[in-house]
């Protein structure tokens, strides 16, 4: 379970002014849930995905993972702590000078001193389950939109970490393509029982697959609940983005 409790965040602006990012957010997303979090652009929720995982500390707030308090752990411990995330970027944040295998091989070659025959034999495994067999030999800048996706999903999920964060996964991709991703997401989520939180603007396709949902706006959590819950939802703001709709108080 992922605790988060009255949790703010601001950043210094050009002027020398605050702009806060997060306001007061408590949020719980439950074990073994596949969580959405939407929300017009620059609502933080991409700050509050790095917050989760350390790499952005909160002014205030708690954020609470496998019963230990993010914001206040030593490096040493946070350092402990991140093995239980895996992580997808919104670039997909692939190192354009290695193949696939070792762009996928990446974190278990840094985490863990596994032998070269058990990392090449986790490495196919996951590269059949995004349906790239045979793809470990090629570079990133041949690949696809799509396919580097897929190669961004097998990292993240390689070390079989029980938490894994994905920061829109299927941004810049086709509808048919966006698809795939989330239901190759879904699978993964269920083949393992992971606690998931996924950033998408993709509602169409996002809401296909997630067990609950967050709304934030201005740095606020404006809802919280299932995905029904959501899509019946008569707050105007999330009513307006879920359902998008160009009359409203956006």
């Amino acid at each position: 379970m992922i605790r988060i409790s009255s949790l703010n965040k601001s950043f210094r602006t050009a002027g020398g002014a605050f702009a806060h990012v997060v306001r007061n957010l408590t949020l719980e997303v439950p074990e073994g849930c596949l969580y959405g979090l939407i929300g017009p652009g620059a609502a933080g929720k991409s700050v509050l995905l790095k917050m989760i995982t350390g790499l952005l500390k909160p002014e205030t707030g708690s954020i609470v993972v496998d019963g230990k308090d993010v914001t206040t752990l030593t490096d040493l411990d946070l350092q402990k702590l991140r093995l239980k995330f895996g992580m997808l970027f919104q670039n997909n944040a692939l190192f354009d000078h290695l193949t696939v295998d070792d762009n996928i091989a990446f974190p278990l070659r840094r985490l863990y001193a596994l032998p070269d025959e058990e990392v090449k034999a986790r490495v196919e495994e996951r590269l059949a389950c995004v349906a790239l067999s045979g793809f470990g030999g090629r570079m990133p800048g041949g690949l696809s939109g799509g396919q580097k996706k897929r190669v961004g999903v097998a990292r993240a999920t390689i070390t079989n970490a029980p938490i894994v964060l994905y920061d829109e996964p299927a941004a810049g991709l086709d509808p048919v393509t966006s698809q795939k991703i989330f239901e190759l997401l879904r699978e993964e989520q269920r083949a393992r029982n992971a606690t998931v939180v996924m950033v998408s603007s993709d509602l169409d396709r996002l809401l296909t697959v997630t067990d609950r949902v967050g709304m934030m706006y201005r740095g606020e959590l404006i809802f919280d609940g299932t995905t029904a819950e959501a899509k019946a939802s008569t707050e105007p703001r999330v009513r307006q983005f879920v359902h998008g709709l160009t009359e409203g108080p956006l």
